[in-house]
């Protein structure tokens, strides 16, 4: 069946500018280009209704002057005819993050800053900067509420500008490969869709592009984004069916980085996005365990894209993905605060003996994801005091109970390690072990990947590859199933659990794209260097949203070479995280609660602040039993198993068809066009906005800077041949010297067997466990001289450092004839060159052969230079444009106007 030309659909609202009068609120959206705009009325006159007008209809830039003169003619005042304008312009914006009521009238919040963190296939993603938040009724029609102030600063304390994130064209709630393959759906399908979206709804923007000839149009793509990762579904609600969907703009929580992976000049992006549910929603000790539908505290979905960023477009270039999940053990269970203990004891709240709220859970996870779903289980398994074991126990009879009645090809994998019992081992490596569970996992889900398997596998074909699993497509390969880990709060040892199987399956990713010839990384490469770098920002934002503190221990922790510094950020962290916990976690969680709707206020009820829980906020069944429930035997949803291994959401049937908006387009219209959205041909570039993405690069951060060193980045260095190492990097230097001065005074450090674990509940030893407990801290040479120690610091860099070969202080009588006799031929050939000018002898080849010089220098050589006569047209342009930056402006001439006509013709008419 062939295959549809398709693209995503781009938002034609980026730009948005708040216009004011006493009764009403004029909102005008406009596209990048500024030839399309839309028109929002808010009513202004209601104390407390949202009134929301969307004419639907699409406004050239002469129609919405015209407008917005009238609006301002029709609204002045008598008083006010003379100077004051009845239009006032009150704010720009680039986007609505929603509305929202307390106790008075409605707030519209708007987005007034954003900056680029990332690009997928010339589809740029938005990091929230800064917000405006105004208040919608006139003051005259205001009814005040005293408690109204209190509820703004607690809605406030959720920070807009903090990892919110948000795309025009890319939907962030799903993965590449649910976008990807939606772009790839048969092309009698999407006829049929853009037949039943004309006959169901008419919109200025549904015919645009229909009537194309020859079958030359493109269908347009909207899909309706993942709900459970989606931020501000409830401050859109009111609004969603009321407004074209070019205003509705969907944010993520979590966090996006992206770095340039550069080999030998071919530039490849390395992305990872984390997107935080938004269900069960919160803060360490007060959000553990799951809801009473399924959803978990602390779930993040981590995505890892790879793209060749040399070809842009989504059809042609080569994009590879793969997911992970993260969340807490899906069983009812809390840890008490009250006793300001740093490790509270962990206590199940309700009996489960049918496994309820983990079916349910990995139900979810069979739509979103296919089979097989792979659970590594990070926790204690020996234990003193029993503590962590309880969730472990619990969680295998769950399981294990679950499996009884899927197939068995099917079935959930349960992977115990107890990561901290082999930390403490002298024998055990734990990212050795690690990284052979990253290898069989990854060999089970498989990954995304949009293009067919290399020919250079099928003739040099390799044993892992030939292993790996997933479905293998005639485009591709399509990931089944996920890995999800968990720890008891899912931050330290995870994070470094997902990083080892990211890297395994970076490997099979840049194997794919043909970039290696084995699916095989190694530490201490540019490549891992930089791919680690990400992984640790990512885990200190995920840990600061939900622990209160950066991580604790990381990979260099695990691995043993944390400098010896290390330790005393790791208390500082601990003492962070405890105190977040202890004193400003139950603020956060009433502001997450507040923010995502969970709370919503209503005169006659309690205030957030007068509850004593928000357990019932969170499990709906306390307020009522729901009418169907579940199958304890036929645990998942209909129609999900018939599909698996492949994830139900991704297969193209009734149900999913109706979660999408089709289109279809002339090939050059602005909505699908991401040439057009990317360069924006049509207005003047600045560097500033040009090069705003700054992005971690493999050649500039990691790899040495020494000439003649192998520049690839899956070379293994050692860990002072970086360029972060020679040049420094956010104070490297200087810390360098202040952890040598530290090693020269400090006593000789302790035993090396364990890795510090004075952290909080995710630490890798118990209280009674706790033996002498040190870092492996990085060996520093230090040099005795008398009795004084002497530290110092070779800034100079020698000659082979710099140049790759050792140059000799005095040079050889041999090397020094050689030279002598090049000078003197140079010379020679100088006075030939003279003489021929003074003595022009015939020669009789002169007036067959004539050479004519190409290069505009009449004059150049090895010897000397002269640069060609500017001619006066040039000379005149130059003056006029010295003069034009001290202001004098030159007036312009008749083909100047006749330009700017034209420019305007164009533009504009």
């Amino acid at each position: 069946m062939p295959v549809a030309a398709a693209a995503p659909l781009i938002s034609s609202v980026q730009k948005l500018v708040l216009y004011e009068t006493r009764a009403r609120y004029f909102l005008v959206g406009s596209n990048p280009a500024e030839t399309k705009y839309r028109v929002l009325k808010i009513d202004r006159t209601e104390p407390k209704d949202l009134v929301i007008i969307d004419d639907k209809h699409v406004y050239t830039q002469q129609e919405v002057r015209e407008l917005l003169g009238r609006l301002d003619l029709g609204n002045r005042t008598k008083m006010g005819q003379k100077g004051s304008s009845g239009l006032s312009r009150a704010v720009s914006a680039f986007g609505i993050v929603g509305f929202v009521r307390f106790l008075e009238g409605y707030y519209i919040v708007l987005i007034t800053k954003r900056r680029k963190m990332a690009d997928i296939g010339g589809h740029a993603i938005y990091k929230i900067e800064d917000t405006n938040m105004i208040y919608i009724p006139n003051d005259s029609v205001r009814v005040s509420h005293p408690d109204e102030a209190r509820y703004l600063r607690i809605f406030q304390n959720v920070d807009l500008s903090s990892n919110f994130y948000f795309s025009y064209s890319y939907d962030l709630s799903h993965s590449l490969q649910y976008n990807l393959t939606v772009l790839r759906m048969p092309l009698e399908t999407l006829k049929t869709e853009t037949t039943q979206t004309r006959q169901e709804s008419f919109d200025i923007f549904e015919d645009e592009g229909l009537s194309t000839q020859g079958g030359s149009g493109v269908f347009g793509i909207c899909s309706k984004p993942y709900e459970k990762y989606m931020w501000n579904a409830k401050l859109l609600e009111a609004v969603r069916t009321a407004v074209h969907r070019d205003w509705l703009l969907y944010i993520i929580h979590g966090f996006c980085g992206q770095s340039k992976l550069l080999i030998y000049g071919r530039p490849i992006y390395v992305t990872l996005i984390a997107r935080r549910s938004s269900k069960f929603a919160g803060t360490r000790f007060l959000k553990r365990g799951a809801n009473c539908e399924g959803d978990v505290a602390n779930e993040v979905e981590t995505e890892q894209i790879l793209y060749d960023a040399s070809v842009m477009s989504f059809s042609a270039g080569s994009y590879s993905s793969y997911v992970q999940v993260r969340g807490s053990v899906p069983l009812y269970w809390s840890q008490d605060i009250s006793t300001m203990m740093p490790k509270p004891p962990i206590t199940l709240d309700q009996a489960d003996p049918y496994a309820h709220v983990a079916a349910l859970h990995f139900d979810q996870m069979l739509q979103r994801f296919g089979s097989p779903i792979i659970i590594l289980n990070l926790v204690k398994e020996r234990e003193k005091r029993k503590h962590e074991r309880i969730l472990s126990e619990e969680l295998v009879a769950a399981v294990t109970y679950l499996n009884q009645f899927l197939p068995p090809e099917h079935a959930i994998i349960y992977i115990p390690w107890d990561m901290a019992k082999y930390t403490k081992s002298k024998l055990c490596n734990v990212l050795d072990r690690l990284n052979v569970i990253a290898e069989s996992v990854v060999k089970k889900t498989g990954f995304f990947v949009n293009r067919p398997d290399p020919y250079c596998s099928i003739l040099r074909p390799d044993e892992k590859w030939n292993e790996l699993g997933g479905c293998v497509v005639s485009t591709g390969r399509l990931q089944t199933g996920v890995l999800r880990t968990n720890c008891v709060d899912c931050l330290d040892r995870t994070n470094t659990a997902q990083f080892m199987v990211g890297k395994c399956a970076l490997a099979y990713q840049l194997y794919s794209l043909g970039l290696i010839d084995k699916p095989n990384l190694q530490f201490d490469t540019d490549a891992v260097r930089l791919f680690e770098e990400l992984y640790e920002d990512h885990g200190d934002t995920l840990s600061l949203q939900y622990g209160g503190s950066q991580l604790v221990h990381r990979v260099k922790t695990y691995r043993k070479i944390a400098p010896w510094t290390q330790h005393s950020k790791d208390i500082m962290q601990t003492l962070s995280r405890y105190y977040s916990n202890a004193f400003s976690d139950a603020d956060r969680q009433d502001s997450i609660n507040l923010f995502l709707g969970v709370f919503k206020p209503a005169e006659g009820k309690p205030h957030l602040w007068e509850l004593p829980t928000d357990f019932y906020l969170h499990h709906k069944n306390t307020l009522g039993l729901s009418q169907t429930r579940q199958s304890y035997t036929y645990w998942w949803t209909t129609g999900v198993l018939k599909h698996l291994p492949l994830p139900f959401d991704e297969v193209t049937c009734a149900e999913n068809r109706r979660k999408l908006t089709v289109k279809k387009f002339h090939k050059y219209e602005e909505e699908i066009d991401i040439h057009n959205e990317f360069f924006r041909p049509y207005e003047l570039s600045s560097f500033d906005e040009t090069f705003c993405l700054a992005m971690t690069n493999s050649t500039r951060d990691f790899m040495p800077k020494n000439v003649g060193i192998d520049p690839s980045p899956f070379t293994v260095r050692k860990p002072d041949e970086t360029g972060k190492s020679v040049l420094g990097n956010k104070n490297n230097r200087e810390e360098t010297v202040l952890q040598r001065k530290t090693a020269a005074s400090a006593p000789p450090p302790p035993s090396e067997e364990v890795v510090s674990s004075s952290s909080e509940d995710d630490s890798g030893t118990d209280k009674e466990d706790e033996g002498a407990v040190s870092q492996r801290s990085t060996p520093v040479k230090v040099t005795d001289v008398g009795d004084n120690t002497k530290i110092t610091e070779n800034v100079v860099q020698s000659t082979k450092d710099v140049y790759g070969v050792n140059l000799s202080d005095i040079p050889s009588e041999d090397d020094l004839a050689i030279y002598a006799r090049f000078v003197q031929l140079g010379q020679s050939q100088h006075k030939q060159d003279k003489g021929s000018q003074q003595f022009c002898s015939k020669h009789p080849l002169d007036e067959v052969i004539n050479l004519i010089p190409i290069s505009s220098f009449s004059q150049d050589n090895i010897y000397e230079v002269q640069p060609p006569r500017a001619d006066w047209k040039s000379i005149e342009i130059f003056h006029a444009h010295i003069q034009a930056g001290r202001g004098n402006m030159q007036p312009l001439g008749k083909d100047d106007f006749l330009m700017y006509r034209e420019y305007i013709r164009n533009r504009y008419m």
